[in-house]
């Protein structure tokens, strides 16, 4: 018998700790680091945030089997948790679990990824190597090895900027302290800076969405409170999302009210607003637009960018890795999830042949794996980490099987001018989402769900 191999998981988050579960059942042995000083810690930044799907979808197996052995009170599978309620009930609990707490380090920020004795150049012999991870833990830079890596440190932390070239606007850097990103709790801890105020929310996504929700709510019980919505497109009814048709119900139903918040005109909407500069005028806010010849601009007190996220790839410069050049994602994975190809919520099941890089043993997983795109659901990256798993064990059978059944989780909202381009045409409520058609337009010779694209 020979040493038992290692896998470094990069992020202590819900995906990183269900790999970790995985990789003990394989009989390999894990190493988490973790940036944060405690597990789920990105988590904790929008714990007030409940998500779109039920507890069912949002625990994996391989960590129930571990949490079943201790008593874990499981939650029910129907309700909806909130970030926090995610980690206190779950990610907690199985975090001080005896036969992974050993293995998980916080407050371990990892700084560069390659193979020990190798730079990227170096090609023979190299897949024999193992890598060499560098992570920083308050008493300098430490080094630990491993024959695999999966990292699913997330994106949370690398926000998208307010530029609508995707740049910083400028002028943001040096107005930073009248800007939030992601969704801060305008209703909770957050609440001060918020109330009375006029604040513009730039995003056409579900965080921007809900935070207008929540400012809506806050107008209520803060007068000169004023919610303002920065759309760069002009399709307002596209953020509307699904309503009744939205097979994740949480969600259509979120979309149906920010509807009518914008119908009954408690939200200002400023659409086709695509900023270009930030200037900061004594206590307020100049956000500047510009299009073609035409300059618009908005004055508030705090700007919210709600654009999406990117992931930070600096420290696997090193590592030999191919990437979808737009979304930065692995390439097999990307005509799945490119919202360009469609806009169909419901992905295909996948794990590690599509996630497999040119550097043989590393995987991204989870949000990271997912790049700039917006699609991801929990249980999907638990699928992912249970197959990479398998693929690191050796159990190639394993790792190419579909041990999941994902539910309908969008509608087609695109307008095109023949709407039966779009996986079977517009959802209707007694049918499935988009994509139900699939399996159909692969065998067709289409990619990823078939929309918008050709044979």
């Amino acid at each position: 018998m020979g040493e038992t191999r290692t896998v470094a998981i990069i992020g202590a988050g819900p995906v990183g700790l269900a790999a970790a579960a995985h990789v003990l059942e394989r009989g390999l042995q894990p190493i988490v680091l973790e940036a944060g000083d405690k597990v789920g810690h990105a988590m904790r930044q929008w714990g007030h945030v409940q998500l779109f799907s039920p507890w069912e979808y949002n625990v994996d197996k391989a960590a129930t089997r571990l949490l079943a052995a201790t008593g874990w009170n499981s939650p029910e599978p129907d309700q909806y948790p909130t970030g926090m309620e995610m980690v206190e009930r779950y990610l907690e609990p199985l975090a001080v679990h005896s036969a992974l707490r050993p293995h998980i380090q916080t407050s371990s920020r990892v700084t560069a990824i390659s193979r020990a004795g190798f730079d990227k150049m170096k090609s023979k012999g190299r897949e024999k190597a193992p890598f060499e991870i560098r992570y920083q833990n308050g008493q300098g830079p430490k080094v630990v090895k491993a024959d695999a890596v999966i990292d699913a440190s997330g994106t949370w932390h690398s926000p998208n900027p307010a530029g609508a070239n995707g740049l910083s606007a400028i002028g943001e850097a040096d107005t930073s302290d009248k800007i939030a990103y992601g969704m801060p709790d305008v209703l909770g801890k957050e609440r001060t800076r918020y109330a009375g105020k006029t604040v513009a929310v730039l995003g056409a996504g579900h965080s921007a969405i809900g935070t207008l929700i929540d400012l809506a709510k806050l107008a209520d019980q803060a007068p000169g409170t004023r919610p303002i919505w920065l759309l760069r497109g002009s399709d307002l009814a596209k953020a509307f999302g699904g309503g009744v048709n939205d097979k994740l119900v949480a969600r259509g139903q979120l979309g149906a009210a920010f509807a009518a918040l914008v119908t009954a005109g408690s939200i200002k909407v400023e659409s086709e607003f695509r900023v270009s500069h930030l200037v900061a005028d004594g206590p307020g806010l100049v956000v500047g637009a510009l299009s073609g010849c035409n300059a618009r601009q908005a004055v508030v007190d705090q700007l919210i960018v709600a654009t999406g996220f990117r992931p930070d790839l600096d420290f696997v410069r090193e590592l030999r890795i191919r990437l979808d050049p737009a979304i930065e994602c692995p390439i097999a994975l990307a005509p799945l999830i490119d919202p360009n190809e469609h806009s169909c919520g419901t992905v295909r099941p996948h794990g590690a042949r599509e996630l497999a890089q040119d550097e043989p043993g590393f995987y991204f997983a989870g949000m990271k794996a997912y790049g700039r795109a917006p699609t991801f659901l929990m249980v999907t990256g638990y699928e992912q980490v249970r197959s990479i798993a398998a693929d690191i064990a050796g159990d190639r059978a394993a790792a190419e099987r579909v041990e999941l059944v994902l539910p309908e989780t969008g509608v087609c909202s695109r307008s095109l001018p023949d709407a039966s381009n779009c996986c079977g045409g517009p959802a209707i409520s007694d049918v499935d989402a988009c994509c139900v058609a699939d399996e159909k337009a692969k065998q067709q010779g289409k990619s990823g769900c078939g929309c918008a694209s050709s044979a």
